[in-house]
Parts: C-alpha cells; structure tokens; sequence
C-alpha cells in the first residue's frame, strides 16, 4: 500500500502494517468527536510517526497513486475533520 503524508511525501507500507494503526486511528477519532484539541494533536503525531516508522519511503521523484492519505502533523482538527470517511483515516 502507498501511503501520502500531506505535505511531507509517500511510503510504501505493507497492509498487514494497518492493524497496528487502526488502534491510534481510533484513539484519533474519538478525540476528534469529544472536541480533545491535546489529545487529538498527540495521537495525529502519534500515528504519523508509527507510519514512519513502519514504511518505506519513496524517492521524492515516485508518482504513484497513493491509497491513503494522511494529513500533515500541523493539520487541525477541522482539517483532519474534512479528510475522515464514516471509520476514521485508516479504512477498516
């Protein structure tokens, strides 16, 4: 899977990768629904460095269609509010 962090390039991850993610999606999630502005940047840091972590980075001149699109770690929580879908940023 290809994943896009806005603003900063893409990673190759491995989908079995996305387990692991989906906890911190969902942690996202609920601070996003409760209005926790603290809680919500720490777990948007949180999962960014995790997909870091986790993939591979493509060189800068790769254009592949990504499959996911995270937000950039200075997004707001409105930002981040307009990219989710009904089960958060992470599908599944």
């Amino acid at each position: 899977m290809i994943v896009r962090i806005m603003g900063e390039g893409q990673l190759r991850l491995a989908d079995s990768r996305l387990v692991e993610l989906d906890k911190l999606d969902d942690e996202l999630l609920r601070e996003m629904e409760n209005g926790d502005g603290p809680g919500f940047r720490r777990t948007l840091a949180e999962l960014l460095a995790k997909v870091r972590e986790l993939g591979t980075p493509l060189p800068d001149e790769a254009l592949e269609p990504s499959e996911l699109i995270l937000p950039a770690a200075e997004a707001t929580l409105e930002e981040v509010r307009a990219l989710l879908g009904g089960d958060g940023l992470i599908p599944g």
